[in-house]
């Protein structure tokens, strides 16, 4: 990620921060529009849900100006998702979605400059989280084989 991409990201977020629940609202009928298995995987209130994503893609943005400190936690949370029953697949109908809901939401400035920065700041985040799930998965693997070879 360049700092020309770190800052479009900022930017252009900074435009849809207002719109916060509105652009929540969009990125899940989306979702569900891309793939509607991944309605299960969201069992409690959608506004509260909706809250939460904001939240996190707020922290990631600002945590752009150091990934030190980002990395980790957007790890953590990728650790929680397994125990959501997220897959890998799901991040592609994930990304597709916050795509559409940024266009929707920034319009005639959501160019390719700023596209391409967001695709690149998605797949650092979703790839730093599905590191995660695979390692909390391997681990699962492990403690079940050693209770498996125990027995």
């Amino acid at each position: 990620m360049t700092d020309n991409q770190r800052r479009l990201v900022q930017s252009s977020f900074a435009k849809i921060a207002p719109i916060a629940d509105t652009a929540a609202e969009l990125f899940y009928g989306r979702l569900f529009e891309l793939d509607g298995n991944l309605r299960p995987l969201f069992k409690g209130d959608m506004k509260e849900q909706g809250k939460m994503l904001m939240s996190m893609i707020t922290l990631s943005v600002k945590g752009l100006d150091n990934l030190d400190a980002l990395v980790p936690t957007v790890y953590e949370l990728g650790k929680r998702h397994s125990d959501y029953g997220v897959e890998d697949s799901h991040y592609e109908a994930v990304g597709e979605a916050l795509l559409w809901t940024l266009d929707k939401g920034l319009g005639d400035k959501f160019t390719h400059d700023v596209r391409e920065a967001w695709t690149v700041t998605y797949t650092l985040l979703a790839d730093t989280m599905k590191s995660a799930q695979k390692h909390v998965e391997e681990r699962r693997q492990k403690e079940f084989a050693s209770r498996l070879n125990a027995a």
